[in-house]
């Protein structure tokens, strides 16, 4: 009745049902935590200064930052196109000045709506990586709304 593997498994389920429940409790501790810091984006100086050290506790891992372009045509409700992101980690400079970003990525105009779209919101968001729990996404406070131009730059080729 008392054998090795009896035992083993009782130590086995006790222990299991330990680091779950502590594990619980890690994610509890920050579930309802509010996540968001003022964003203020400009278009004409192109300039993004963001202190995300209010962000990190002992339960994020790191954040993954986007600057997304929200756009509506005929065709779609909503278009969004990533313009740039960045991953930073917990340790790392929270502090983040950037200036002259370019894009990372390319827009691409699915449905020829972009061009001349007088309302193309840009808007920053990130994902919280946390050790345990949920990935909450929060989309930052400020946005700004900017006409877009008739025509594109062709990309040079080298």
């Amino acid at each position: 009745m008392n054998t090795v593997l009896s035992r083993a498994n009782s130590l086995f389920a006790f222990s299991l049902s330990v680091m779950a429940a502590l594990t619980f409790g890690c994610f509890i501790t920050t579930a309802f935590r509010d996540r968001s810091v003022p964003v203020n984006i400009h278009v004409s100086k192109v300039l993004l200064l963001l202190h995300l050290q209010p962000i990190f506790d002992w339960n994020v891992k790191e954040l993954f930052l986007y600057l997304s372009a929200e756009y509506s045509t005929k065709s779609n409700a909503l278009n969004q196109v990533v313009l740039w992101d960045k991953i930073v980690k917990r340790g790392e400079n929270t502090k983040l000045e950037l200036k002259e970003m370019k894009s990372k990525y390319y827009f691409f105009d699915d449905g020829n709506g972009l061009r001349s779209n007088k309302n193309v919101t840009l808007a920053l968001s990130w994902n919280v990586v946390p050790n345990a729990g949920i990935l909450p996404l929060v989309i930052g406070s400020g946005h700004i709304s900017v006409p877009f131009p008739e025509s594109y730059e062709s990309p040079k080729s080298y």
